[in-house]
């Protein structure tokens, strides 16, 4: 099964990811220093992409999982309310997910099956469950998890507990939505200011070479095009790590 905490890439795909990096990262390199030999030395960067692609990858993955966990939880209290046990509700479930989510290769379906095929082979329901959140790595799926072993341990209201922990999820995932909303605008400068000393750049060069002919080919000019890229990268990191709020 999945482990939700780890994406790992096919070789063809970890290779269009080194390939594209390294043609941008060769671009930049002859935009800032205008130096064949100088760009070809910077493209082995572009091997460190496919491991912050795939972090970024991982990230998008668990926020689909979450999603997708909320509605099985909605599937869960409908049926434990109308009577049935929990483990029936399991079975239930894939037939009203299947509805919602057509793909079967879809990741809470998959799951889903997994955990009865385990019921099916007299496996506990929260040995299942307790696998399932290992490899979500959910804070979420963590908490139901415990409650709901505790409360078939002393006799609680399974259906109540359901209940609040989709209403829990459902608010995290509505705040994220407002709060991904009300940062748009900051990514979209962010972007932009990226953008503004590369544009720069290109345009001196293309309209006033002679003025950028002492950056491009003197010690200290290549060293300020270095500082100045190092800084770029710093704005970066900082203000995408600004914009990453988790909730």
């Amino acid at each position: 099964m999945t482990d939700y905490n780890v994406y790992v890439m096919g070789t063809k795909q970890k290779m269009l990811y080194i390939l594209a990096a390294a043609a941008v990262i060769f671009a930049a390199g002859f935009l800032f220093y205008r130096n064949v030999l100088i760009s070809v030395l910077l493209t082995p960067l572009a091997l460190l992409y496919p491991g912050i692609k795939a972090k970024d990858l991982v990230k998008r993955r668990k926020k689909e999982l979450n999603i997708q966990f909320k509605d099985l939880l909605y599937s869960l209290a409908s049926s434990v309310s109308a009577g049935k046990s929990i483990e029936s509700a399991f079975r239930a479930a894939l037939e009203d997910l299947s509805v919602l989510y057509p793909e079967p290769s879809t990741y809470i379906l998959a799951e889903i099956r997994n955990i009865i095929s385990r019921l099916d082979t007299n496996e506990t329901l929260e040995s299942a469950l307790t696998e399932f959140a290992g490899r979500a790595g959910l804070e979420d799926l963590d908490n139901f998890v415990n409650v709901l072993s505790i409360s078939k341990r002393t006799g609680g209201n399974i259906a109540q507990i359901i209940r609040n922990t989709s209403s829990i999820i459902s608010d995290r995932i509505e705040v994220g939505q407002e709060i991904d909303m009300l940062l748009a605008e900051r990514r979209f400068e962010q972007k932009v200011l990226n953008a503004v000393p590369v544009f720069m750049i290109a345009l001196l060069s293309a309209s006033a070479p002679d003025y950028m002919y002492p950056v491009f080919n003197t010690a200290a000019g290549r060293l300020t095009m270095t500082i100045a890229l190092a800084m770029m990268a710093l704005a970066w990191f900082i203000s995408a790590k600004l914009n990453d709020i988790k909730v």
